[in-house]
């Protein structure tokens, strides 16, 4: 009698071990996670394809903006004070530069990256059939001062 008041004893045991161990687990998997402590939105990645450095250098500003341009629209011709580094999220666009006299021209999509140089004078245009969405990050912009500089036509791109 003995032996069996153990064994049920004994088999109490492990089932109250199980139930508690039970609870606890569902305690643990129910709890609310911690907010997080930061979170990211990617808004774009692209490949660079242009081969472009740009200097950088301790106190100056950095400016970055979404640009979205219509089928057909164009930029203007500009430069950058510090240049741009331009990542292209949707559409295509050709790039007009004067470079040397010469008329440099180059197509870019969506996936794809490229960056203009400080003081390089461009247009660029929507010869895609949607419009384009770029994200640009500006270096290198003096304090205060706008990231673009409105310049006009070098004339080394005839039609554009």
């Amino acid at each position: 009698m003995k032996r069996k008041l153990t064994q049920t004893l004994f088999a109490m045991a492990v089932v109250a071990l199980a139930l508690a161990g039970a609870a606890v687990f569902k305690a643990r998997a129910t709890a609310p996670s911690p907010p997080p402590i930061f979170t990211q939105l990617a808004l774009a990645r692209g490949t660079d394809v242009s081969d472009g450095t740009i200097p950088l250098q301790v106190g100056t500003d950095v400016a970055m903006a979404q640009i979205t341009v219509d089928v057909g629209g164009f930029s203007g011709w500009h430069s950058h004070p510090g240049g741009a580094m331009i990542i292209v999220k949707q559409g295509s666009l050709t790039v007009y530069g004067s470079n040397g006299g010469q008329c440099e021209v180059a197509t870019y999509s969506a996936g794809q990256a490229f960056i203009e140089r400080p003081g390089e004078v461009d247009q660029v245009v929507n010869t895609g059939t949607i419009p384009y969405v770029l994200f640009v990050t500006f270096p290198h912009v003096p304090p205060g001062a706008s990231p673009r500089i409105d310049q006009p036509d070098p004339g080394t791109c005839p039609g554009v």
